[in-house]
């Protein structure tokens, strides 16, 4: 497969998106963006064995150093983000050191987080190796860590020098992971492209039965729709806020649950149909294309309901601390059809609270 080029257009700090086939171990996607002699890969215990050893051949000539963290969500802290900047400073790196995150969203989340803050900034790249991370959070620059009380409320926006999203890797991961990562290629559909969304229907089972093709169409939609999005909206003050559909549900639920008892995406699936149920109740869209936004989420291998150990005066009380809360008011992402959405504090609390006993 050839390899395809997105640029996330924000004037100087601008930088490309490469999607293809066996890429993260080839030297000429990194050495086009390093600069300096220095460079710390950060990954998991559970991608080092897979790809670490390529990453590094890659990287053959430069200074290189291995920070090798706990995977999961739970570990997704302040602490583990301390044992990274251990690393810079017992190897003495320098502001010209480049970090190269190779691994899913928390890794992806982390590395940027440590290069945003390390000598008050240093230069990174995404090597996303889960669909999530290839569709979603390696691309915009947000980067931070989960505190007990909220999830990613620590962090800061800061871009990367490129991401490498490499579909080889995604013959790696298990059922589960890769159905976590299309509940957000779904949520692109849901918020923006109508025509997209369509596809899906049709696609679904080529994408569950990873056709390298569809896998690689879905990624660049996606990724096309997440940087659009971003170039008009960096730091999200109006409209990169629409990418935060069904996350303020599913924060909760993960938050709620405990990190990782829920994957992500599974939190943002379950979000999804509480955000269209709620849009619904509104008035705002029929109940076809209530059902449709269902099914896909289910055909998916995804729920579409919260867990019932969450009480509707929990999620109220956990959404109350969602980063979307502006002076005092909670806004929530809500659908006005399939491919449009609007962010909102204007909606009927007390459909809110229907929708929440409605899963109870």
């Amino acid at each position: 497969m050839s390899t395809n080029t997105l640029t996330v257009e924000l004037g100087e700090r601008s930088y490309p998106i490469y999607i293809g086939e066996a890429i993260h171990h080839q030297a000429e996607f990194y050495r086009r963006h390093i600069t300096g002699r220095q460079v710390m890969v950060v990954t998991n215990e559970t991608i080092a064995p897979l790809y670490l050893d390529e990453t590094l051949s890659a990287l053959s000539g430069y200074d290189v150093a291995t920070i090798i963290l706990p995977d999961g969500e739970q570990y997704k802290t302040l602490e583990t983000l301390n044992k990274v900047f251990t690393g810079l400073l017992e190897h003495r790196f320098t502001r010209k050191a480049t970090l190269v995150a190779l691994g899913g969203g928390v890794i992806g989340d982390i590395t940027g987080f440590a290069a945003a803050s390390y000598q008050r900034g240093i230069p990174f790249i995404q090597v996303p190796t889960t669909l999530l991370s290839q569709v979603d959070s390696s691309v915009g620059g947000k980067t931070g860590v989960n505190h007990a009380l909220g999830k990613n409320m620590i962090g800061a926006f800061y871009q990367p020098l490129a991401v490498l999203a490499d579909t080889a890797t995604l013959n790696t991961l298990d059922e589960r992971q890769l159905a976590a990562g299309i509940a957000e290629v779904i949520k692109y559909g849901l918020i923006v492209d109508s025509a997209f969304f369509s596809w899906l229907e049709q696609n679904m089972d080529r994408l569950l039965s990873r056709e390298p093709a569809a896998l690689a169409h879905a990624i660049e939609v996606s990724c096309r729709c997440k940087a659009d999005v971003v170039a008009a909206d960096e730091r999200e003050s109006s409209q990169r806020a629409l990418l935060n559909f069904g996350h303020t549900f599913g924060h909760a639920i993960e938050t709620g649950m405990g990190y990782g008892a829920w994957l992500h995406g599974e939190a943002v699936a379950a979000g999804m149909s509480m955000a269209a149920n709620l849009s619904h109740r509104m008035g705002w869209i029929t109940e076809d294309d209530l059902q449709r936004c269902c099914s896909l989420i289910e055909r998916a291998g995804l729920p579409i309901q919260p867990p019932a150990e969450i009480s509707p005066d929990r999620f109220l009380q956990l959404m109350a601390v969602d980063k979307k809360v502006l002076d005092g008011r909670l806004r929530l992402v809500l659908l006005k059809g399939i491919g449009q959405s609007v962010v909102t504090d204007d909606f009927d609390h007390q459909s809110l609270l229907e929708t929440l006993e409605s899963y109870q």
